[in-house]
């Protein structure tokens, strides 16, 4: 997951087709044609719609384009956004990027799937020698 400071984060990108959906907003209902970014907002660290917005654009909707987490983004929120499909992060005024890069270091493997990597560990792992499958 590619993470950003509030003070380098532009929410234009020269060349790119940029949606902004507010928290509330369903997805399913937007066209998604031609978008490159979608930058979907997290209003406050409490506010966890984005989540299952990150989701349905990437599970549903097979949306391939980067998708942006912005607004109230705190490190602790980083490996679920990038499980739910997020690309990318503006972390808040306040966090440290290198913090910020240890929490993916910290939380290497899951066991169950999630929006990026479909099966489970277990489905996608090899039986050793001698296992009985």
């Amino acid at each position: 997951m590619k993470l950003i400071a509030a003070h380098a984060h532009s929410t234009g990108a020269e060349g790119q087709n940029v949606l902004q959906i507010p928290n509330d907003t369903d997805p399913r209902t937007l066209s998604l044609v031609g978008v490159d970014r979608i930058d979907l907002n997290f209003p406050k660290f409490t506010d966890g719609r984005a989540f299952s917005q990150a989701f349905l654009l990437r599970r549903r909707l097979g949306f391939q384009g980067e998708i942006r987490a912005t607004g109230d983004v705190l490190i602790d929120q980083l490996v679920q956004m990038q499980r739910t499909g997020f690309d990318s992060a503006v972390l808040r005024e306040d966090q440290d990027l290198a913090f910020a890069q240890a929490q993916f270091d910290r939380y290497s493997g899951f066991y169950q799937g999630d929006a990026v990597h479909v099966q489970p560990a277990f489905a996608s792992s090899v039986p050793s020698q001698g296992a009985r499958v």
